[in-house]
């Protein structure tokens, strides 16, 4: 699935001028082993190389990771890449929290380098469960023990808990302050407006999604807590495994303020997204991982933090994610990989799955 039109070659020239000065290269930097990764980077380009260079007459290595944000040409999934923000957001988290992220080398955030913004940083060892074809078809995790599997659904709950106990998150990250507006209407304000920008071309609209925002505003939580960093992306497609720990957290384009149960509700649905699919081809998947209940509760017993009115963050996660799935359909028209469903409902490939959370006839499976 393609997320830009831009050469990789002539972005892998373009940084490794550039890398001269982050890395303290004494000469020119040259990359080699450029390779994008498999079955990930829905959203922007992500490309990871070794940098090398000469110093004291030896070669040296580092191997790197880069995200560029995406031109706008190529049908953006988000309205805007904040890779300052991104980049914000893992120092802090590095500095003051408790989860693991990848090393900072730097960042352009004036595009002028490459043409769009980017931020480079240490490549970590590791594996994450696939998105392209998902992890619930094959791959480590599915041939993994229950056991195993176990590890890695708690361990990734012990990431949200140690993001969302950073403290003091609006001071630390101004760019993510709701002046003193309710951050879960702060949130939902921008899904809102993801969703009409997102229609900007086309002015296309999805009942689907509209009869579910309707739902959202009828059932508005009573008390969201107090607000907490909230990674946006949660899930463990999105972590760098070793032996089932983690090992690196990614992919902050989401991040901002909210209650916890946004996280928590995008790790749940996600699993569930992939596991529909995987059912609907008559494959097992893995119906026993990331569990509802069994999330929640391993997260109350972790934080001792009571989560709240949790089937309004399922059917938000689901919203949220049907947006992103609109634009990704979008997109993928634009590069002839898919020709336009008739039924506007049809470019959200969960359409059904939300029609049944806002009814309430969705059916999660049980221990």
């Amino acid at each position: 699935m393609r997320t830009t039109e831009q050469d990789l070659d002539e972005l892998s020239r373009g940084l490794a001028a550039w890398l001269s000065g982050p890395l303290a290269a004494n000469g020119p930097v040259s990359l080699t082993n450029v390779q994008v990764p498999e079955g990930g980077g829905l959203s922007s380009v992500t490309f990871l190389a070794d940098a090398e260079w000469r110093e004291g007459g030896r070669i040296r290595r580092r191997p790197i990771a880069a995200r560029v944000a995406p031109e706008n040409s190529s049908f953006p999934v988000f309205p805007e890449y904040d890779l300052r923000l991104q980049y914000d957001v893992m120092a802090a988290v590095a500095r003051h929290g408790r989860v693991p992220v990848p090393p900072l080398i730097g960042i352009d955030a004036t595009g002028r380098t490459l043409g769009s913004p980017f931020l480079v940083m240490d490549r970590m060892p590791g594996e994450k469960p696939g998105d392209n074809p998902p992890y619930v078809f094959g791959g480590w995790l599915y041939d993994a023990s229950p056991d195993q599997r176990r590890a890695v659904q708690d361990a990734t709950v012990d990431v949200l808990a140690g993001i969302h106990s950073l403290p003091e998150p609006a001071t630390r990250l101004p760019a993510l302050s709701t002046g003193g507006k309710d951050a879960l209407r702060c949130h939902y304000d921008r899904t809102t407006a993801h969703y009409e920008w997102s229609r900007r071309s086309d002015g296309m609209r999805i009942p689907v999604l509209e009869n579910a925002f309707a739902w959202l505003e009828e059932r508005w939580p009573r008390d969201t807590g107090e607000p907490v960093l909230s990674w946006g992306d949660a899930r463990p497609g999105n972590i760098l495994y070793e032996d089932f720990a983690p090992r690196a957290v990614l992919d902050w384009e989401m991040a901002a303020l909210g209650p916890r149960e946004i996280d928590l509700g995008w790790y749940v649905f996600l699993h569930r997204f992939f596991q529909d699919i995987a059912e609907s081809a008559n494959v097992p998947g893995l119906p026993d991982f990331a569990r509802r209940d069994d999330v929640v509760e391993t997260y109350e017993d972790r934080t001792g933090y009571r989560v709240r009115e949790f089937d309004w963050y399922l059917v938000y996660a689901a919203v949220r994610h049907g947006v992103v799935m609109s634009q990704i359909a979008r997109r993928m028209i634009h590069f002839g990989e898919l020709t336009p469903p008739e039924d506007p409902d049809g470019y959200i490939l969960h359409h059904e799955a939300l029609d049944r959370l806002v009814k309430g006839t969705y059916a999660w499976p049980t221990r």
